[in-house]
């Protein structure tokens, strides 16, 4: 379907000013206007309502209305607060005070990994502030490519990319990224992965969250044929905006063999588990927004049992 340029263009305008409102205002304030506005969404706009309901139901097997309520709630402040920071990020945080940002629980690990000369491939979720995590990884000099899927509006497209590249991450289209990837391995760099992306019908099935979630094969072939180390990491926000905790719940290494390194379904079953860890530090903080789960196809032999039956 061929896209309208003016109506691109009309909706980059609006974004534009919605930053410069925002980047004008102290994010104090940002954060006193989202509460009453997450409040408001959360309970009486119905944007994207049952499926938020719908994935807390499942993960949250006899949450209350008024818990569902408060979650809803919670995640909405989070979301919005995440723009606001995005929003605000390029002028305050620098690499003179990146410190005063973010907190490294396992920085001795996280530096090894990167600096070494074998690459690495950083595994994290739509949980925190994800994109600040690559502005970051730039700003402590250790550059990062992260695979993603361009934005429908082109002029929107530009722009989030070069807020992306500000800190020295690289974007690399999802289409056609085969042999950019394979260059990036054999080089020894660092690549970044959103995991919790639906892979269709034909991907690797595993639990997430305790239900049939469909993940990517790439993310643990990258490892299994490079020798890559896994680094599973998460971005949290702590007592206030753009303060953050920077971690890792878990990394699979070459160097430490284990059964979860031995094939591709035991590595993708590993670093869900990894992700459940740093989801269940603050569920508020994941997108519950996002269709994650879906109905598992059908076998063949069960089919043909059924229509048998």
């Amino acid at each position: 379907m061929k896209r309208n340029r003016t109506l691109d263009w009309l909706g980059y305008l609006g974004l534009r000013v919605i930053i410069a409102l925002v980047q004008a205002t102290s994010l104090e304030n940002c954060q006193r206007w989202i509460r009453m506005l997450a409040w408001w969404l959360a309970h009486y706009v119905p944007l994207r309502r049952s499926v938020t309901d719908e994935n807390l139901q499942m993960v949250f097997p006899g949450i209350t209305d008024a818990q569902q309520g408060a979650m809803r709630e919670a995640m909405w402040e989070h979301l919005l607060l995440m723009v606001c920071e995005i929003a605000h990020a390029p002028r305050k945080i620098h690499r003179s005070n990146w410190r005063d940002h973010f907190y490294l629980p396992h920085k001795d690990v996280m530096v090894r990994s990167l600096m070494c000369e074998r690459p690495t491939i950083l595994v994290t979720g739509h949980f925190g502030n994800f994109e600040l995590a690559g502005f970051a990884t730039g700003l402590f000099g250790v550059p990062s490519t992260t695979i993603a899927r361009p934005l429908d509006n082109p002029f929107v497209h530009q722009y989030i990319t070069h807020f992306r590249s500000l800190g020295g991450q690289h974007m690399l289209d999802k289409e056609g990224s085969a042999v950019p990837v394979q260059q990036i391995l054999e080089e020894g760099g660092a690549l970044a992965l959103l995991a919790d992306q639906h892979a269709g019908p034909k991907g690797c099935w595993t639990d997430f969250l305790g239900h049939p979630a469909s993940c990517h094969k790439a993310l643990a072939l990258f490892v299994l044929t490079s020798g890559a180390e896994m680094l599973v990491s998460y971005n949290r926000r702590l007592d206030r905006p753009l303060r953050f905790e920077l971690g890792l719940t878990g990394v699979a290494s070459p160097d430490q063999p284990g059964e979860h390194l031995a094939s591709v379904k035991s590595l993708t079953v590993w670093y869900n588990r990894r992700l459940e860890q740093a989801i269940r530090l603050a569920p508020e903080q994941y997108w519950w927004v996002h269709r994650r789960w879906r109905e598992p196809p059908v076998k063949k032999s069960s089919a043909k049992a059924a229509e048998a039956a």
